[in-house]
């Protein structure tokens, strides 16, 4: 489905990362590590009157421990693969009649908002789609910002902060020696409006000055951004693999007390698997007992 909806080249790349197996092929590997740990358990439990090791509790705990940390650092790049696949925000932001609307024009390559010498043009935030360097980007073209008491537009500016807070990134048109109508945050970046010349640095939607330099500056922004993006690219994933490396901690909680509690390491063990299970398949006891018997000699 992923593959289906991609808009630009990193969302390809990302979708063939999932559906040529990479996720799944690393899900295979815990799974190993967690029936190999659970059988462990098991052998002490259904055959401690056979040859089986009688303290399995190190192994158990370092496998449970590797698995547990690979599922945590996966997890943690879900929520940017999950910004990757539906795309990035840029809010660009500044007092009215900065040329914002005018910049979004010439970046989307057409008239998307409404251009005017009079200020306080746009009240409502204008979304544009676009491929940047390879990245789904979604340019927002904001309300100016300033105190003012006519209603709409007020609700235009609270509309304009709180979107611009929760983009990926914003592009603050800033005079020089002014001071940011919104709290800069880090990756901000801030340049000059109405730079139509060229002659400071700035930018202009009107003459196209210092357009590219902009373009390539929030490009190489989100591709840093996007570098932090994971395997998993659905929450999906990330819930199933942060209720693996739970049940995981808690079996190295209960290890210390594995031969009086091995039939609770059992059941978490069971649990964390039932978690990868969700992932790439289903795993059941005939899995287990392939392990057991295979390793220990068993019935002989």
């Amino acid at each position: 489905a992923d593959l289906l909806s991609a808009e630009t080249e990193a969302q390809r790349r990302q979708a063939m990362r999932l559906l040529s197996g990479e996720l799944g092929r690393v899900a295979a590997g815990w799974r190993v590590d967690l029936i190999r740990a659970r059988a462990l358990i098991e052998a002490t439990i259904d055959f401690a009157d056979e040859d089986v090791p009688t303290d399995v509790a190190p192994e158990v705990g370092e496998l449970a421990g590797r698995v547990a940390a690979d599922m945590k650092r996966i997890a943690a790049g879900t929520p940017m693969a999950e910004r990757l696949r539906a795309g990035f925000e840029v809010a660009i932001v500044g007092a009215p009649n900065a040329g914002k609307s005018t910049l979004l024009n010439l970046l989307a390559g057409r008239e998307a908002a409404i251009t005017s010498e009079h200020a306080g043009t746009t009240r409502d935030v204008i979304e544009v789609r676009m491929d940047l360097g390879g990245l789904p980007v979604t340019l927002l073209d904001t309300a100016g910002m300033r105190e003012t008491t006519e209603p709409i537009e007020r609700m235009g500016i609270e509309r304009a902060i709180e979107r611009a807070g929760n983009a990926d990134l914003r592009v603050h048109l800033l005079e020089s020696g002014a001071k940011p109508l919104i709290p800069l945050t880090d990756g901000d970046i801030v340049v000059a409006p109405k730079d139509d010349a060229g002659a400071c640095g700035g930018v202009s939607g009107l003459t196209g000055a210092g357009v590219d330099t902009l373009v390539s500056r929030i490009s190489s922004r989100l591709t840093m951004l996007s570098a932090d993006a994971g395997l998993a690219s659905r929450e999906r994933h990330r819930r199933a693999m942060l209720a693996g490396a739970a049940h995981l901690s808690y079996v190295q909680d209960l290890l210390p007390q594995a031969a009086q509690r091995a039939d609770e390491v059992a059941e978490e063990l069971r649990l964390a698997i039932r978690a990868v299970d969700s992932l790439i398949g289903n795993v059941d006891v005939e899995d287990v007992l392939d392990v057991v018997f295979a390793s220990f000699c068993i019935g002989k």
